[in-house]
Formats: C-alpha cells, structure tokens, sequence
C-alpha cells in the first residue's frame, strides 16, 4: 500500500501529487483495473491468442 506523511508546512497538494506518484509507481491503478472484473481462464487464454495472431499478422512481411 502506498503511504506518503506529509511533512511540516507543506501544503496538501504537494502531498497529493507524491501519493499519486507512489501509486502510480507501485502499479495499484492497474491491478485494480485487472482485477475490476472476473475473467474466466478460458477467455483470458483465448485473448491472448487473438493478440500473437495479430501481432504476428502486422510482422508479416508484405509480398507483391
């Protein structure tokens, strides 16, 4: 968990600012993202195929 005390006169959107970095830096936005709703293993496996064929499609070198 992301902690930041605010130090002695600084003002509350510095101590905001170096929060959001923390957070930002620890990759909590993401996992929560993630984790936002559940997905089956079956679709996550499947989504990862459609991404490599498709990565794979774009390498493919164009034949005249």
């Amino acid at each position: 968990m992301a902690e930041v005390s605010i130090k002695e006169n600084e003002s509350l959107d510095d101590a905001m600012k170096r929060f959001k970095k923390k957070v930002q830096d620890a990759g909590i936005l993401q996992e929560m993202k993630k984790r936002e709703y559940y997905e089956p293993p079956s679709v996550r496996k499947k989504q990862k195929m459609w991404a490599a064929s498709k990565k794979r499609k774009k390498k493919r070198p164009i034949k005249k």
